[in-house]
């Protein structure tokens, strides 16, 4: 077998919790003849390894030969997920609603037509319930079957009533489709480019936008409707640096599951997702108390049956939870609080290798550089700020590039002069060929260039230059990305009144909330 498919094996067997490794043996001796007990066999042994060797399995276990292990590792993956289907249908709608399709056809193939309507019935009850529009239309669909191959006398006017309610039906689904297919696609971009940079990019977002969104958005009513709505209007938001945009919808985006809460249970990655972009809009806004109050929403529901039903969510909820805390210690300025969260963050990445994807432990690790480099602590944030630069990903421009300005200005304080004068052209190089190059990056690498040959005096009066030519910008839409990304204003003010960075970002908060 190649070793694409043993390493999805080995990955499978390793995500199982105790219960449903002893589930799954129950399974197979109940299920399978003794002479297929092998199975077992090559589970445990598999299941004792750290990483898969396929000799170390041989070796260990002459019962199996090599022969056979090609068929033996198929035939224990499905046996796996057969086992594991058993145990979970009640834990999520759509494997119910699955199991009642195969029971409507069943009672079909009986010849049991009434029978077989009224499963049919409670399927469309209950996947109305919980917006399952496709499993709704798949019960339709042979419910008319039904009806145009057998005399079934239900009721009068059948026909025009299952017609109807299949074009409403199929109506409601294309404008899923079309809203679903415009989020993901705005959410493509930012993943790959991050914000607009320039009016070239502003102008091809709209036209992109406008283009798609489609005609009767504000008929949606339906929960998946309002749902992408919300989603593909937050991401327009946010690409455009339009906060106050981005926040509204988030806030439209999760509203729609306090609306109807039996949807947290359908949809919870969408739920999570919701969830930490309305915090990362209370974090870009400074909304400083309801930060602290969604985030202990947020909190509790990670904590809750819901949040640690299975993998997806851990692995979701702590990715979005730990990223929130650390932005709560950064609105604080309490950094020295905030690096104490590094090492269980290291230790759930390293657990959740298989889960996390790249973009979200880049992310992490520029959180982790920006808590270092707020405590004064520029070698642990250079360290970080080297994972990121050092990484062969094409993902995250906008963080690749702010790495590496970062990295320069951790050096300037480390005192790595040498280090500073060597880079600074080919991080301008690099930033200008991502046509990452702004207003505010462009002043900063000036000053870079100038401070070697300053004298103490002259140092503090080209710092006070820098701070004033940036000030002015901090509300300028298209030179917003920069102060996001990197507090260089609070970096500035530090140099010139003497303190830690923490200490004047602290005095911010204080003076926001006195």
């Amino acid at each position: 077998m190649p070793n694409r498919i043993a390493d999805e094996l080995f990955h499978l067997i390793k995500t199982l919790e105790k219960g449903e490794k002893r589930n799954f043996k129950l399974y197979v001796s109940r299920n399978i003849s003794s002479d297929e007990l092998k199975i077992i066999t090559l589970f445990d042994a598999i299941d004792k390894l750290d990483q898969y060797d396929e000799e170390v399995i041989l070796k260990k276990n002459p019962s199996i030969q090599k022969q056979q292990l090609s068929n033996l590792k198929s035939h224990l993956y499905k046996q796996i997920l057969s086992s594991l289907r058993l145990i979970r249908n009640d834990q999520s709608v759509d494997i119910q609603l699955h199991e009642m399709l195969d029971h409507a056809r069943i009672l079909y193939n009986k010849g049991l037509y009434h029978q077989s309507l009224k499963v049919l019935q409670k399927i469309k009850e209950l996947a109305g319930h919980f917006n399952q529009m496709t499993f709704w239309m798949q019960a339709l669909f042979f419910e008319k079957k039904i009806e145009s191959l057998h005399i079934t006398r239900s009721f009068d006017d059948r026909a025009e009533l299952l017609s109807k309610e299949m074009e409403e039906l199929s109506k409601r689904l294309s404008m899923v489709g079309k809203l679903s297919n415009l989020s993901l696609q705005l959410y493509g971009w930012y993943i790959k480019n991050g914000h607009v940079r320039d009016e070239k990019d502003i102008d091809s977002i709209k036209t992109f936008y406008h283009d798609n969104i489609p005609d009767g958005i504000a008929d949606c009513n339906g929960f998946y409707e309002k749902l992408y709505l919300s989603q593909s209007q937050a991401w327009f938001g946010f690409i455009m640096q339009d906060m106050l945009a981005y926040y509204k919808h988030c806030s439209r985006w999760v509203d729609q599951f306090d609306k109807e809460p039996q949807m947290i249970w359908v949809e919870p990655q969408q739920y999570i997702k919701g969830m930490h972009n309305l915090l990362n809009a209370h974090f870009m806004l400074r909304n400083d108390k309801r930060f602290e109050q969604d985030l202990e929403k947020f909190e509790n529901f990670c904590n809750s049956k819901e949040g640690e039903a299975n993998i997806n969510n851990q692995v979701q909820g702590f990715v979005y939870l730990y990223l929130a805390k650390i932005n709560q210690q950064i609105l604080k300025g309490n950094f020295s609080e905030g690096v104490k969260l590094v090492p269980l963050i290291e230790e759930k990445i390293a657990a959740y290798e298989v889960q996390l994807d790249k973009h979200r432990t880049l992310v992490f690790y520029y959180k982790i550089a920006c808590l270092y480099f707020g405590l004064g602590d520029f070698e642990k944030a250079v360290e970080y700020l080297n994972k990121i630069i050092h990484w062969k990903a094409d993902l995250r421009t906008d963080i690749q590039c702010y790495a590496r300005l970062l990295h320069l200005i951790s050096h300037y304080e480390l005192g790595n002069d040498m280090i500073i004068e060597s880079q600074v052209k080919s991080v301008y190089r690099f930033m200008s060929n991502m046509k990452n190059l702004s207003s505010v990056e462009t002043r900063i690498f000036t000053f870079l260039r100038k401070v070697f040959s300053l004298s103490r005096k002259e140092l503090n009066m080209h710092l006070q230059i820098l701070f004033d030519e940036l000030k002015p910008l901090e509300n300028n839409p298209l030179e917003a990305r920069s102060f996001l990304y990197l507090d260089i204003l609070s970096w500035l003010d530090s140099k010139l009144k003497g303190v830690p960075v923490q200490d004047v970002i602290a005095e911010k908060y204080r003076l926001r909330n006195s």
